[in-house]
């Protein structure tokens, strides 16, 4: 498969549904069981601002190859809308990391584990 003919929307798509899952996947393993727990604690890092926020510590922390930032430039500029709740920078950062996701999930999945480990050195609270 040549990455370079998959869409930045696809990289996205596919990227969206791993990333929610990586974070149930994550919360479960810590023995959260309560639906309405899982739920809150899920959105912190799943919405926008949450995944706006993930990208940014660890763009400052130097985390991502050029590689991975031309891929969140490509998945960041495929934004048209936004949703009601969110605002066009977040959305597009959101954008942005899902496409990554979704790349090395296709790719590379060591370096898709290395950076789901990155993302959850901020603990429950995404912080």
């Amino acid at each position: 498969m040549n990455i370079k003919e998959i869409s930045s929307n696809s990289l996205s798509f596919i990227g969206d549904a791993v990333y929610t899952l990586k974070v149930r996947e994550f919360f479960i393993s810590n023995h959260y069981q309560s639906s309405k727990d899982l739920q809150k604690l899920c959105n912190r890092y799943n919405c926008a601002r949450g995944q706006a926020k993930t990208y940014n510590r660890l763009l400052e922390a130097n985390f991502f190859t050029e590689i991975e930032k031309e891929i969140f430039k490509r998945g960041r500029n495929h934004i048209t809308h936004i949703p009601k709740n969110g605002d066009l920078d977040s959305y597009k950062a959101a954008s942005g990391l899902e496409a990554i996701v979704g790349y090395l999930y296709l790719t590379d999945n060591n370096r898709l584990e290395e950076l789901f480990k990155e993302i959850f050195k901020a603990g429950i609270n995404n912080e």
